[in-house]
């Protein structure tokens, strides 16, 4: 309960904990079943409450989340339903944008040392190639 205590998890990563621990299968097996009958464990609200801290308070980009939510054990139909929700509420394009505005600031993109950089900021961060060459051939304080 302790490791559910401080933050959701995915079942995955609770049946990771508990081989961790020593815990038997057949016994792990059950404990996630209860775990999961109590609704202290539910993929699709662990993956919806993931999707959300990352778009918005991080900055990620969709491609970013998706592959940690694979990572996580996340069943890929709950991944496509959770970023469908979440897309629509966020912009991938605004998010980009935010990014590179608290990240260079006014500094002109012009320079193609700081477009490499810019490129490679967006792509670590889980961004579409589509959105970024739409985002860099503008500069970024237009608007």
């Amino acid at each position: 309960m302790r490791y559910l205590s401080y933050r959701p998890r995915s079942e995955l990563e609770v049946a990771n904990y508990l081989r961790q621990k020593g815990c038997e299968p057949q016994v792990g097996a059950a404990v996630i079943a209860k775990l999961r009958s109590l609704n202290y464990l539910d993929d699709l609200s662990f993956a919806q409450i993931w999707a959300r801290s990352r778009l918005e308070s991080r900055g990620y980009g969709p491609r970013r989340v998706e592959q940690e939510l694979r990572l996580k054990g996340v069943d890929t139909r709950v991944i496509q339903q959770t970023m469908q929700q979440s897309l629509q509420h966020t912009s991938e394009q605004e998010s980009a944008r935010k990014l590179l505005t608290k990240r260079f600031g006014r500094a002109s993109l012009q320079d193609a040392t700081a477009q490499r950089r810019a490129v490679a900021l967006l792509q670590r961060r889980g961004f579409s190639s589509k959105v970024i060459f739409d985002l860099l051939k503008y500069r970024i304080d237009e608007d």
